[in-house]
């Protein structure tokens, strides 16, 4: 079979493939009109892919058809281009989760990069990313896998990115501001959401960027020398900056208090903070957060009664929630 026809055939074969996948139940009339093909065709490559692996009973009745069933041994897989980037993406990802699944996700992907062509392989490798275990926020913007192909190979590249930024108060208009300017340092994944670590050359300090927010501009800026982001740990420095911190893992306000609730019903909720029991009903809870006040209204959603160890500005904050709350329970004249 000549090499043009035979590529073809494997796209027609993976097209044919995820059709199967997305429906139970296809009919024969209707899967050659979608692959622009004659039934005679369908029925050829239903039967490659049976011998490749794939389960695929015909279904009988008025017009027949095709359902793709669980197999019980695993065929060789068919991917395109974007999914096979796709799946190492999602490997690589997975082996820094800490789900306990690292070693597998590793050996996966190794098996995965093997089989990859030359230029997928290449795409892949200069996938460089760090992951930053949070708890989930439900639904998150999407970012784009070119966009983080291209962060990635700057980053292993070393070479500043020029882009355009979305900002939280809704969306910018590239024509009328110059693009902002960084050198990569580190990509990561944490809580969902991906973030590009960079130098901002122009302020001279470290700042964070959500990639789902950069439109990159093309092309590249020069080349630099990497340095480390303070303290070497990319992971700290990264929760250090959500923490309102510029050096130590530490939110900047801390406080101690006694909360009238059994350890098991405070400990879920606690986050980063020790919870302590004191008693069956008794529990010493110490945590953080980036303000007094922020700290205060993070305690009051227990929702019992607070008795504050310390320190002074805590119960400071206490004292200015209850007078704004008592405020807010009576409506104004």
């Amino acid at each position: 079979m000549p090499i043009a026809s035979s590529k073809v055939t494997s796209r027609r074969l993976l097209a044919l493939l995820s059709l199967l996948q997305v429906r139970r139940d296809w009919p024969g009339m209707l899967l050659a009109e979608r692959l622009a093909v004659s039934e005679r065709t369908v029925r050829r490559d239903v039967e490659r892919l049976r011998e490749l692996g794939y389960p695929i009973h015909a279904v009988k009745g008025p017009e027949g058809g095709y359902r793709l069933e669980a197999g019980s041994e695993l065929p060789p897989l068919l991917f395109d281009d974007d999914q096979a980037v796709a799946l190492a993406v999602a490997l690589r990802v997975a082996v820094g989760t800490g789900a306990g699944i690292e070693e597998a996700a590793a050996r996966a992907l190794a098996t995965v990069r093997q089989v990859l062509p030359s230029r997928l392989r290449q795409r892949v490798d200069a996938l460089d990313v760090a992951v930053v275990e949070s708890a989930g926020r439900g639904a998150d913007p999407q970012v784009d896998t070119t966009v983080l192909l291209a962060l990635s190979a700057a980053v292993r590249s070393a070479e500043e990115l020029r882009f355009d930024y979305l900002s939280a108060a809704g969306p910018h208009d590239p024509g009328l501001r110059p693009a902002r300017r960084v050198q990569p340092h580190h990509l990561v994944a944490r809580g969902g959401r991906w973030y590009l670590i960079g130098w901002d050359p122009e302020r001279l300090d470290w700042r964070i960027h959500r990639a789902d927010r950069m439109a990159l501009r093309v092309p590249n800026g020069p080349r630099f020398t990497p340095r480390q982001v303070p303290g070497g740990d990319v992971a700290a420095f990264l929760s250090a900056r959500f923490k309102g911190s510029d050096s130590a893992n530490i939110w900047p306000c801390r406080g101690e208090v006694i909360l009238d609730l059994p350890a098991a019903q405070v400990a879920p909720f606690a986050g980063d903070g020790i919870a302590e029991e004191l008693g069956p009903t008794r529990t010493r809870l110490l945590t953080g957060s980036w303000s007094w006040p922020a700290l205060a209204a993070t305690l009051a959603r227990f929702d019992t009664e607070i008795e504050v160890i310390g320190p002074d500005p805590l119960r400071e904050a206490f004292a200015a929630l209850s007078r704004r709350a008592a405020r807010a329970a009576h409506p104004r004249p």
